[in-house]
């Protein structure tokens, strides 16, 4: 090897080091649940990180969301976590419950420790009781009232769900250490009603299926409203996640082929073609972002179409459809992923998808 490629693999091997030092309080805690070298579960980093998800683990089975748990907590603060155990607030929204679990089958296999595999278990038991008869899942269990009981897509709460659920029961092996005969038959199960409530709250239009609402009605099916801001209507996003789930199952049902066609015509036909974010600064001196028309930018879709006319929309907390993200506040206009390219993804998988299981 030469000197001077010998400098450039030195200092390539430098980054690497330095990235893999960086503090792992500077990154998203699903990146540090799922997403850190495999040596890495078992440390005593991990233990310290492992006891307070432990910690922060309710009665229920499940956890709260938004909750950084890879950060250092002081006694205080564990005095009210305790406190808090047989608080009603465990919930599927945003990750939540099921990063953790994932988080936790990893520290298992790695450690052998029984508690986190008895934690991991008395998670899996709370997804299992907080299905619906119907197949679907509330944002929250326990049922908390008003837009939380409906069947919960929305940041891919049902398919971050089903993934585990599906996972356990193909006995994966990073969950090997749960997957009894009998956990094997209620996660199959269960896997089976949820794809059910799928197909059935498919948004269907004069006879033919489209996509899926952010939620729907837990008893009629029908799209639901949750906050203001998010109405009724096609996903762009939610939907992207659903038609990626059905497309990874081994073995489609001719109902299953049939709702993944269709709603990747919806999806094809839906475009917002040559697009893409721009961030600017606006009069007031503060960062902003807008859509911008580019013969050289990709595709990207709405999070939300009108469910009559079929276009893109975006939303104030007053609930007020409006056609362009300048007529919503800086607020929600710079809070919100009101644009999306997720369905770019499904879309390219498709054909090999198509040409092996469409007759």
């Amino acid at each position: 090897m030469s000197y001077k490629l010998l400098m450039v693999f030195v200092f390539f091997a430098g980054i690497t080091t330095l990235a893999d030092q960086a503090p792992i309080t500077q990154r998203s805690w699903r990146s540090v649940a799922t997403g850190m070298p495999e040596e890495w579960y078992g440390s005593d980093e991990s233990r310290a990180v492992a006891e307070n998800v432990l910690l922060y683990q309710r009665n229920s089975g499940g956890w709260p969301k938004n909750i950084p748990f890879h950060n250092p907590i002081t006694d205080a603060q564990k005095d009210l976590i305790l406190k808090a155990k047989a608080s009603p607030d465990s919930i599927l929204d945003n990750g939540a419950t099921t990063t953790e679990m994932k988080f936790l089958a990893r520290m298992y296999n790695r450690t052998k420790t029984e508690k986190y595999s008895l934690s991991f278990k008395k998670g899996l038991d709370y997804i299992l009781e907080a299905q619906y008869g119907n197949g679907g899942w509330p944002m929250c269990h326990p049922l908390k009232n008003g837009y939380y009981t409906h069947i919960t897509y929305n940041d891919n709460a049902i398919v971050n769900v089903l993934e585990i659920l599906r996972d356990i029961s193909n006995k994966k092996p990073i969950y090997a250490f749960a997957a009894t005969e009998e956990v094997i038959l209620k996660t199959k199960t269960a896997f089976d009603k949820g794809i059910d409530c799928i197909l059935k709250t498919q948004i269907m239009i004069k006879g033919r299926p489209t996509v899926w609402c952010a939620q729907h009605d837990e008893s009629t099916f029908l799209p639901a409203k949750a906050r203001p801001y998010e109405l009724p209507s096609f996903s762009g996003y939610e939907s992207a996640g659903i038609i990626n789930l059905l497309m990874e199952i081994s073995d489609p049902s001719p109902a299953i082929v049939n709702s993944v066609q269709s709603a990747v015509e919806w999806l094809d036909n839906h475009r917002i073609k040559n697009t893409r974010w721009e961030s600017f600064t606006n009069k007031d001196g503060l960062k902003d972002r807008k859509i911008v028309s580019d013969p050289k930018a990709g595709d990207m879709w709405a999070r939300f179409y009108d469910l009559e006319t079929e276009l893109p929309y975006v939303c104030d907390r007053d609930g007020i459809k409006k056609d362009t993200l300048e007529e919503i506040g800086y607020e929600r206009r710079n809070g919100y992923e009101w644009y999306i390219t997720a369905p770019q993804k499904v879309i390219d998988k498709y054909p090999s998808w198509k040409a092996k299981w469409v007759k």
